[in-house]
């Protein structure tokens, strides 16, 4: 048996590495994805005053603070039994609509577009955002920073911070919007629109247009058949702030359509010894292991299944920019909706449909009349007790759950982070193409190990926040080595069996 590591796995947030074992013929035995971090955020927030959850929480991951925020936010209105008013509702939304255009902004030009407009045999110190840069010109990285720029200038007007934002209540916002910011807003929108455009003209002249990446995309080595989940409106269309939960299964008939709050009752998550992070399922389906199709209760959560399991996009440019990514990957309209892409590589295109959907979404509420009301509060009167908050961040469906005693003393905390539901998926996404790509007498370079990392880049996985479960004992690995680099011995511990 031949192990090869990927140690540490690159162009991601937080720690993780993929091991490879062949057996004697050079044929892949199997593949993990291991994640070797435990942060615990769950237990040291127990015993702290609930209010001070969106502050706390959004330090936990500094690539999308925002979502955390939001999510723990309005996890106190439930927790305090404060309903915020309409235009608090829409100035969350407008919030967390500059931070979605950042963040997916991010993914695609730093971290997954390296690989297709640098190509994923090109060296590791080009494949880069720099590289980027110096293919597609200098006016398209000024592009790329402006849009952060005025998108962060944003989050800190209406968060108060630039990161890790402070100004969600419970039942409220800390701030209203005046005449002036507005309007600043509008303008910074309206880039938005212009710019998310432009990245999906990109897309089609660097990716739809290369044989060779297109090939990958509809490759077997980067297809499995899971359910797919995203938040719906009441019209079934994708929202990033507010809705019910949406599972459809691989064909695209709707399993089922829940209240956040009762998460519980659909979910559970599975645990392995081999790693820190744990397994979510569908209840429904039941555990059956890291296999797809519709007998297994995987699922996954992310751009892709976000469209997947809705019906369109609420906003006109980026809904034609969905029935163009459908029409485009070949699928059919059954009982007057698109059947799911399983196409993990395709996940970047409906991460720019989405980016066109949040700089739209962000206009339209830049340009209500309700949206610089003063009246941003709600007051607090009743007694909390527990309460659920969901949100769609940029890597999938985020929950944050709390239980207080009557004096809203944390006494209990649970997260499911975007990521955590992905895991599964990931895992069985990262098996397959290293099986597809190594096979007996296969030369194991170095441009075919960053094809396997681009199984799991699809997910855009921020493993910082998402690791949770701990197995109850700590792997260790020693390897000494002589002055010439040969191993000498080495010695290890509750590594599980491979």
């Amino acid at each position: 048996m031949k192990k090869i590591s990927i140690d540490p796995v690159t162009r991601l947030e937080g720690h993780g590495r993929i091991d490879l074992f062949l057996n004697d013929e050079g044929d892949l035995a199997n593949a993990y994805f291991i994640i070797p971090e435990l942060r615990g955020f769950e237990q040291f927030c127990v015993g702290r005053p609930a209010e001070e959850m969106p502050r706390i929480t959004d330090r936990i991951c500094g690539v999308c603070p925002e979502a955390h925020h939001i999510a723990s936010t309005k996890a106190l209105d439930a927790l305090f039994h404060a309903d915020p008013p309409r235009v608090t509702k829409k100035l969350r939304e407008m919030f967390y609509s500059a931070f979605f255009v950042t963040d997916h902004t991010t993914h695609f030009y730093a971290l997954g577009g390296p690989d297709f407009v640098l190509g994923p045999d090109a060296p590791p110190a080009e494949r880069n955002i720099l590289g980027v840069i110096h293919k597609v010109g200098v006016e398209v990285g000024k592009q790329v920073i402006d849009a952060r720029v005025r998108n962060h200038h944003v989050i800190k007007m209406l968060g108060g911070r630039g990161v890790h934002p402070v100004a969600g209540l419970p039942g409220g916002w800390s701030k209203a919007v005046s005449p002036e910011e507005r309007e600043v807003i509008e303008a910074t929108a309206r880039k938005n629109v212009d710019f998310a455009l432009f990245s999906l003209k990109l897309f089609a002249d660097v990716v739809l247009s290369n044989r060779q990446y297109t090939d990958m995309i509809f490759s077997d080595a980067f297809t499995n058949q899971t359910y797919s989940m995203g938040t719906v409106d009441a019209n079934n269309c994708v929202n990033f702030y507010d809705g019910m939960i949406r599972v459809v299964d691989p064909e695209g008939v709707e399993l089922v359509k829940y209240h956040p709050k009762t998460y519980a009752h659909h979910l559970a998550e599975h645990a392995e010894p081999w790693t820190y992070l744990k397994f979510p399922y569908l209840k429904q389906i039941g555990w059956q292991g890291f296999v797809d199709g519709k007998a297994s209760g995987v699922y996954c959560a992310m751009p892709l299944s976000r469209l997947n399991a809705a019906d369109g996009m609420a906003t006109p440019r980026a809904h034609e920019a969905f029935e163009e990514f459908y029409t485009t990957l070949g699928s059919k309209k059954v009982n007057g909706r698109y059947q799911p892409v399983h196409h993990r590589l395709a996940t970047h295109w409906a991460r720019l449909v989405e980016l066109l959907f949040a700089a739209e979404r962000m206009l339209e509420l830049s340009l209500d009349p309700e949206i610089t009301d003063p009246n941003v509060r709600t007051p607090i009167t009743a007694t909390p007790t527990e309460g659920v908050g969901s949100v769609e961040a940029p890597r999938g469906t985020l929950t944050h759950h709390y239980w207080t005693d009557e004096n809203g003393m944390l006494t209990r905390v649970n997260l499911i982070v975007g990521t955590t539901n992905n895991y599964a998926p990931m895992a069985m996404s990262i098996k397959k193409a290293a099986q597809s790509l190594i096979q007996k007498g296969t030369v194991v370079t170095e441009g075919l190990l960053n094809r396997i990392e681009m199984a799991f880049r699809s997910y855009d996985p921020c493993f910082g926040c998402a690791t949770h479960a701990l197995p109850g004992q700590m792997p260790l690995e020693v390897v000494i080595r002589d002055a010439q680099g040969g191993e000498v011995q080495r010695l290890s511990q509750y590594l599980g069996e491979t």
